[in-house]
């Protein structure tokens, strides 16, 4: 009964050094390819473009997906829209969820086949499911660039009083990133940990423009290379930089105000077909069954969608006013 414990215990006691060992080599891995990165960055010049005739040689060791993405320049885009939205995950993992998705939404499109018949049910779920994962991440980078337009106005207003007490710009924007939450401090670390590994401040601020492609971040970039070539107070530059966004904010604070009532008809408009279609559907199953199986009646539901559709693009480009 001892011996068994004791095997156990040595059994238990050198898994967990193994999964403690295999936990330090990923961290450290991580750490080393987070260290490789931000110098990769600060050394990135601008690429010179080369017209070569010969083709290209693919490299043996790049997948199928990593082919067809680069070829159809998918996983650039992909990669942008992955960034901004603060996700980790790769072009190849985004296809490989989509591609999930368009399964799902295949399935989904065999065993209920609503729309028109089963062809045109499988592929409009098809597309659906395959496209949902795409369009998450585009929605979680909107979100994530709104919160950082923000926040942005307050971390002028702190670059500012920052400096105003005797500190340098470069220690204001570690400042920053420290006491400021996330996106806008995690944006202006990775700036200033690529600055202070000798990046020129031009190639952090263009980099900082890339990441995080706002307006006012163009107009934040262009003033202090403007302030570091022409001199200046580049304090008060900021503060008023700060004031005209909070303005910019308050106006479109205003329109939005004024368009509310267009966007609420536009929501009503686009739900109440769908709630009353399903409320058919519960109270009365075999009410639309019979328009469904109609030929013509096929032609109206889908007369019907399309209508829909461009009635609810037409509200949203008359409500959606620029600011």
């Amino acid at each position: 009964m001892q011996i068994s414990i004791i095997v156990a215990f040595i059994v238990i006691f050198a898994l967990v050094l193994v999964a403690v060992g295999l936990g330090m080599k990923y961290f450290e891995a991580r750490r080393k390819a987070h260290v490789t990165g931000m110098l990769q960055t600060v050394a990135g010049q601008p690429a010179v473009t080369i017209s070569n005739i010969l083709r290209d040689e693919v490299d043996p060791n790049q997948s199928v997906v990593e082919r067809v993405l680069t070829r159809f320049n998918f996983a650039d885009k992909a990669r942008g829209e992955l960034q901004q939205a603060g996700m980790p995950w790769s072009p190849t993992r985004l296809v490989a969820t989509m591609g999930v998705g368009a399964a799902i939404g295949c399935v989904l499109g065999i065993t209920f086949p609503l729309i028109w018949n089963a062809a045109v049910t499988i592929l409009l779920l098809t597309c659906a499911g395959g496209f949902l994962p795409f369009f998450f991440v585009h929605q979680k980078r909107n979100r994530r660039m709104s919160k950082f337009e923000e926040q942005f106005p307050e971390a002028l207003d702190f670059l500012a009083r920052s400096m105003r007490a005797g500190h340098a710009f470069t220690i204001s924007l570690e400042m920053l990133g420290d006491e400021i939450g996330d996106p806008l401090g995690q944006e202006f670390r990775t700036l200033f940990n690529e600055q202070n590994l000798g990046a020129p401040m031009e190639v952090a601020l263009r980099n900082l423009v890339q990441r995080v492609p706002l307006l006012d971040v163009r107009f934040f970039s262009s003033s202090v290379l403007l302030q570091k070539q022409t001199g200046g107070n580049l304090s008060e530059i900021l503060s008023r930089l700060a004031y005209v966004i909070r303005e910019r904010f308050r106006l479109k604070g205003q329109v939005k105000a004024a368009s509310a009532h267009g966007r609420l008809t536009a929501a009503i408009l686009t739900i109440l077909p769908i709630v009353t279609m399903v409320g058919l559907l519960i109270i009365a199953p075999g009410y639309l069954q019979g328009m469904a199986a109609d030929p013509d009646g096929k032609w109206l539901i889908v007369g019907a969608i399309v209508a829909q559709v461009i009635g609810n693009i037409c509200i949203r480009k008359i409500i959606n006013i620029k600011v």
